[in-house]
């Protein structure tokens, strides 16, 4: 086989390759750095104001929008004491379901 026919099979073969991803525990610990990161320069976006832009939250987020608790507690970032962070970050397939979880969509995509 030539050089030329050897180089046109293997741009072949690679089209049928599925490209690699990246493990979902480091997907994790890249999005919850990131989430820390923008969290040291002040305070997060406030959850509903999130909400209402049509963002998606996860079942801990919405629940901190309807409590009549201080715009504070609604702009913190609750993945920070959430255990789905914890497990996202530590499995590979971690345990976690629920819709709007980033973790969980690292975990099932």
């Amino acid at each position: 086989m030539s050089d030329d026919q050897w180089f046109e099979h293997l741009v072949d073969t690679m089209g049928q390759v599925a490209p690699e991803r990246a493990p979902a525990r480091l997907k994790s610990k890249v999005y919850s750095a990131l989430v820390a990161r923008m969290a040291e320069s002040g305070p997060l976006l406030d959850l509903a104001e999130t909400k209402k832009a049509g963002a998606s939250l996860c079942v801990f987020e919405n629940a901190l929008t309807v409590v009549p608790l201080g715009t504070n507690i609604r702009s913190m970032n609750p993945c920070r004491i959430c255990h789905a962070r914890v497990m996202g970050e530590r499995m590979e397939h971690a345990p976690v379901f629920w819709p709007g979880c980033p973790y969980a969509d690292f975990h099932h995509h």
